[in-house]
């Protein structure tokens, strides 16, 4: 058994590596249950049915807000990763700079969840209750709003997605935790990335981001999990 300093340091290091599998585990999960269950689907880029849709989602404001908390504390573990990453004798250039990739990703996470999770609803909604010559200006209306979620959402997964990458490639090239797990995180932005990009010119549908959507949604699950499980078992060695 270890004593002394490094058994502190072991001990810390296996407490922030339980803490940030956790908090990405946990956000990932109320993400994808809510999205799952209460977030309305259909066929995103044919705007008359999916605005009728949203518009008829009662709980459309609150779901969002609860994907946005979500989203956030998945982000917030990453950003305990970092701790990680930064070792005895300081961060690594490219540690802080997918430290700040996190913070950035939750500064645009949080525009697309307001203009998504409010803006959207209201514009929807405005454009249901309309009649006459006023319901085509409103329907335009909403098609702007959803054209700057699409920017929005193109530009959230593009960072994300090199956020998730650079972790990846700092966990490859610190060797503080095994290479796998920042093999998952280097594919799962690499996914996001592309998806990103289609999302720019294909809108929120299409067969690419079908495939690479799942992928991405694996290997974060498989991420998130393996940093959890390694900090568990660091965990138990030391007390073994």
């Amino acid at each position: 058994m270890r004593t002394g300093e490094g058994a502190d340091t072991a001990s810390s290091r296996s407490r922030t590596l339980t803490i940030a599998g956790g908090l990405m585990l946990g956000g990932f999960l109320l993400n994808a249950i809510l999205t799952a269950t209460l977030h309305p689907s259909g066929e995103e880029d044919d705007h008359p049915e999916i605005f009728t849709e949203y518009a008829d989602s009662s709980p459309w404001i609150a779901v969002h807000l609860g994907q946005f908390i979500g989203v956030l504390v998945t982000l917030s573990g990453l950003l305990v990763l970092y701790r990680v990453l930064r070792g005895a004798n300081g961060p690594s250039l490219l540690a802080q700079i997918a430290a700040a990739g996190a913070v950035a990703t939750a500064a645009i996470w949080a525009v697309l969840q307001g203009l998504d999770g409010v803006g959207l609803k209201q514009a929807v909604d405005s454009w249901v209750s309309a009649s006459g010559t006023e319901k085509a200006i409103r329907f335009a209306n909403a098609e702007t709003v959803r054209w700057l979620e699409w920017g929005f959402q193109s530009y959230f997964r593009i960072l994300l997605g090199l956020t998730l990458a650079l972790f990846g490639t700092a966990i490859l090239t610190s060797r503080r935790i095994t290479g796998w797990l920042g093999w998952t995180a280097l594919v799962a932005g690499v996914c996001s990335v592309i998806v990103g990009v289609d999302v720019g010119y294909s809108g929120l549908a299409s067969g690419l981001q079908d495939v690479l959507g799942i992928a991405f949604l694996i290997l974060v699950l498989i991420f998130a999990v393996g940093v959890l499980i390694t900090g568990v078992r660091e965990h138990n060695r030391r007390d073994g």
